[in-house]
């Protein structure tokens, strides 16, 4: 358990620290003084932070997280479960992601109303050339690595239940988003990547879920550049008939999905 806090501990220094290097070199090559980088440290100056300043620290605190993670085998890498030939799992993993998007939707949306406090940090992103970089092939990768390679190995380790181990690190995974409202979806899926990792042994079904998670969302914005303020019914014209359809035709897809996982995927260690 300590040493899962600590995982989570060092991924969170790593990328405060080197997303604001990347923002004070900035912000002084762009001739900024050094009490306005400090001002703009201490909350102030918020326009100061572009899309493209965003992207550039968001990369570089990811490949500096990887790399201290690889580097200190707080993950283990490995190609071994690539020599398996799992492409039919891959391919239910991203079946299994596209099944989770509208039942999550759903049931958040039963929730009581939560604060959005990056909805413009994402429309940042997704508006920029790069944005899929970070948001799709990188955040995917680097998450996997710590949150499922080694906070949820470090806690399958520690504590005598699996499931208890899997939920906790779905906890993490949810709270160290820090936004409020993609809590319950980011709590969801961790669940089941938090499975497959404890299944597998492996990150690469994850972050095949990941990835496919994240383009959605990208996806969507793009094509429909609204969607970030819209509630699941206003996809379907209001109607709670035509929602509660989509839902249902959603769980078609994630159960059998699921079942397919399970019956494919062998159990670490076998």
């Amino acid at each position: 358990m300590k040493r899962a806090l600590l995982y989570l501990l060092y991924f969170v220094l790593v990328q405060f620290f080197l997303s604001w290097v990347v923002y004070s070199i900035w912000m002084l090559a762009s001739g900024k003084s050094a009490a306005y980088v400090w001002s703009t440290f201490c909350g102030g100056n918020a326009e100061a932070i572009t899309a493209p300043m965003l992207i550039t620290a968001s990369a570089v605190a990811a490949v500096g997280a990887a790399a201290l993670f690889i580097w200190r085998r707080y993950s283990v890498v490995s190609p071994t479960y690539l020599r398996t030939r799992p492409w039919g799992i891959f391919f239910w993993c991203a079946i299994a992601a596209l099944g989770t998007i509208v039942p999550s939707s759903w049931l958040q949306e039963l929730l009581p109303d939560m604060p959005d406090y990056l909805g413009d940090t994402f429309k940042m992103i997704v508006g920029n050339d790069f944005g899929y970089l970070t948001l799709c092939l990188l955040a995917p990768l680097v998450e996997e690595l710590v949150f499922r390679g080694a906070v949820l190995r470090s806690l399958l380790g520690s504590l005598g239940n699996r499931w208890a181990a899997i939920t906790l690190s779905a906890v993490i995974f949810a709270a160290v988003h820090l936004n409020p409202v993609q809590m319950p979806h980011a709590f969801l899926v961790g669940l089941l990547l938090g499975w497959m990792y404890s299944r597998t042994g492996s990150i690469l079904p994850g972050v095949a879920v990941h990835w496919v998670n994240n383009t959605v969302a990208y996806a969507l914005y793009l094509l429909f550049p609204y969607s970030a303020d819209m509630q699941l019914a206003d996809f379907f014209g209001g109607s709670t008939a035509r929602e509660l359809m989509a839902v249902g035709c959603s769980l078609l897809i994630l159960l059998p999905a699921i079942y397919q996982l399970n019956m494919r995927m062998k159990p670490a260690g076998r």
